[in-house]
């Protein structure tokens, strides 16, 4: 039920796709980490949230079509072996929804790095990360299918000088051959075989 001229409600959808349609969408990315407290500017409200869906989940019509109170984009990606993984339930007024736990978040922002999303920005985002749970974190990095965000989220934690970053068993984290060029023309971090700007790399 809506008042005449109200706004339908994204969180709304949100809910009704999780719980009733079985369809499995969720907020993340920064928009997860600003609603939990996590990033240094708050800008739910005047910026588009991000959306993360498995790589074939199909919308309904009824979602796709109507105007929500606050604009949005779907990102379609499968990201982790098992994506039931990281989520945790977050109230909004009377409606409960599922979205991205800090750490599955954050793997999600470096996803999109750096065409969708700025590596300065995920960088300064990892820093206020620094209370994450070890044993998560080891998880969900187990359970990445990407090299590329496993290897900028253990170089950015590492280089945040976060203290659970000591707990994380990397021998158990299978981080490919090779180098990733994240930056054309950058400078290499030997250890995690990133070749990143000058200015994140030093």
């Amino acid at each position: 039920m809506v008042k005449s001229n109200d706004m339908l409600m994204l969180s709304g959808a949100l809910s009704t796709l999780q719980s009733q349609a079985n369809i499995n969408i969720h907020l993340g990315g920064r928009s997860a980490l600003e609603l939990q407290g996590n990033t240094h500017y708050l800008q739910l409200n005047s910026l588009e949230v991000t959306l993360f869906a498995p790589g074939r989940t199909e919308l309904p019509l009824w979602f796709i079509k109507n105007e929500w109170d606050l604009e949005y984009r779907v990102f379609k990606l499968s990201l982790l072996e098992n994506d039931t993984l990281g989520l945790t339930a977050y109230r909004d007024g009377d409606i409960e929804m599922n979205i991205s736990n800090p750490t599955r978040a954050m793997l999600e922002c470096l996803a999109l790095a750096p065409k969708e999303f700025s590596l300065n920005e995920a960088f300064e985002l990892m820093e206020g990360l620094t209370t994450l749970r070890p044993k998560q974190v080891q998880e969900l990095l187990e359970n990445c299918k990407s090299i590329k965000v496993k290897r900028l989220f253990l170089y950015f934690a590492e280089r945040a000088g976060h203290s659970w970053f000591k707990y994380i068993d990397q021998t158990k984290i299978d981080l490919g051959s090779g180098n990733r060029t994240i930056t054309p023309n950058g400078v290499l971090v030997p250890k995690y075989s990133l070749v990143l700007a000058k200015d994140l790399a030093e």
